[in-house]
């Protein structure tokens, strides 16, 4: 048995999906601004005994490395640290774009490339590239969008964009050949959960201790970025 919980934070959207290898069991998702603190342990409890188990029966954790939201992200990585020191159990990492790229790889035709994207404030967003098969073409980094972003990538390849970073990208670009958006797609534990079972199986686990998640950039807050 692989029982793996999951939890993404990264966003408005709190979530946590429970996977038995590569069944999704169970899952719950909610959109309540600045929920996460209140709302993830009660679920994470709730997603587990609605499938018939108890906390001692996971093997692993899976979370959300980033990027995303500062703090969604740190109340993750908090709660998927303090569940692996509790039951002694290992943590997995997941890039969030990539957990987004796993939702939409099988809906995509085969020689194109997946774009996910965030929104980073302005005109900037987290972005990755990967193939079908879910092959990193480019990391996750912060990119300033402007038209002529991927203006190499998409002269012969058909590229799909999404995330909520993609509407404004969308509005730049228009109806370019080549680029196609895909709506309401948003970070989700149950593209956390598609990826960590490979993770386990290899046994790449996080220090417990000294993991953070990967932000990209520092820090800014509200009253700052307003200044």
């Amino acid at each position: 048995m692989a029982l793996i919980i999951s939890l993404e934070t990264s966003s408005n959207v709190c979530s946590v999906a429970l996977y038995n290898y590569t069944e999704l069991i169970s899952c719950s998702e909610i959109l309540v601004q600045k929920s996460h603190s209140s709302l993830l342990t009660v679920m994470i409890q709730q997603c587990v005994e609605q499938a018939g188990y108890k906390l001692s029966d996971l093997n692993a954790v899976a979370v959300s490395a980033g990027p995303g939201s500062y703090t969604g992200l740190r109340i993750g990585a908090s709660v998927a640290k303090g569940l692996c020191y509790s039951l002694e159990i290992p943590l997995i990492a997941v890039d969030t774009l990539y957990s987004m790229g796993a939702m939409v790889a099988e809906f995509v035709e085969p020689d194109s490339i997946i774009c996910p994207m965030l929104d980073a404030r302005r005109m900037e967003v987290y972005c990755a590239l990967l193939d079908s098969r879910l092959n990193v073409l480019s990391p996750s980094l912060p990119k300033v969008l402007s038209v002529d972003s991927f203006e190499i990538e998409l002269e012969n390849t058909q590229i799909f964009f999404f995330g909520n970073g993609s509407d404004k990208f969308y509005h730049l670009l228009g109806n370019k050949r080549n680029a196609k958006f895909l709506p309401n797609i948003y970070p989700s534990a149950k593209g956390i959960g598609k990826l960590a079972l490979k993770k386990f199986e290899i046994s790449d686990f996080e220090n417990v201790i000294y993991f953070e998640p990967n932000y990209l950039k520092e820090f800014v807050s509200a009253s700052k970025l307003n200044s």
